[in-house]
Formats: C-alpha cells, sequence, structure tokens
C-alpha cells in the first residue's frame, strides 16, 4: 500500500514556476514507477509525466517537454515535479500517482495504469 500527499500547488503568473511535491509513505516506495497526472475542469485527466523506480528511464507528454522535469529522491520517499514556463491553459488540479511494484520500472501514460493516487494540488495559471 502506497499513500500519497500532493504539495506546492499555487497561483502563479502565466512564464512562471512552480514546484510540486509529492511525499509518499511506505518503505517500498523505490519499488514503484511514479507518474503525474492533470485534470482540468471539465475535462479528463491526462498525463503529464513518469519515471521509474530510480532516476531513469523517464517519460513526458509532448506538450511539457522541455519546460517539465520529473524526479525523485527515494531516500526521502519523494517525487517532484519542477515546472517551468508555465501557461494558462496548464490550470488543473495535479496528480501524483503510483504503479504496482509488480510492473517494475516500466512507465506508463494512462491513469488505469496507476493504482495510487494522492488527493491532488491545484495550480493556477494566471494571465
Amino acid at each position: 500500500q502506497v499513500q500519497l500527499v500532493e504539495s506546492g500547488g499555487g497561483l502563479v503568473q502565466a512564464g512562471g514556476s512552480l514546484r510540486l511535491s509529492c511525499a509518499a509513505s511506505g518503505r517500498t516506495f523505490s519499488n514503484n514507477a511514479m507518474g503525474w497526472f492533470r485534470q482540468a475542469p471539465g475535462k479528463e485527466r491526462e498525463f503529464v509525466a513518469a519515471i521509474g523506480r530510480s532516476t531513469t528511464p523517464i517519460n513526458y507528454a509532448d506538450s511539457v517537454k522541455g519546460r517539465f522535469t520529473i524526479s525523485r529522491d527515494n531516500a526521502e520517499n519523494t517525487v517532484y515535479l519542477q515546472m517551468n514556463s508555465l501557461k494558462p491553459e496548464e490550470t488543473a488540479v495535479y496528480y501524483c500517482a503510483a504503479r504496482l511494484a509488480s510492473y517494475g520500472n516500466n512507465l506508463a501514460r494512462m491513469s488505469y495504469d496507476y493504482s495510487y493516487w494522492g488527493q491532488g494540488t491545484q495550480v493556477t495559471v494566471s494571465s
């Protein structure tokens, strides 16, 4: 069982930056591939980024490549999402998620491939 708690959301102007954190409980955090998703009002949840059990592999949605960076610190049981050059259309609730350890280092881009979810953190980008 993995419990996830996101933090770091807030209000930022377009072009600004935010760093989201996702703190995980459980001794086996390093066994889980992790992902970040976001959901805007009235829209489906969409994939943002994923990271394997260590620092690789890493996968990004095309829309955030070059601006967002996913990373993790297994000693701190935390995964991060550094977001730069934010755009108003990226206003959403951002969620972190964990895959079952049985999937090993395999990354996934679909929400149904993740078994554990945080409660989300609101990111609002003003124009």
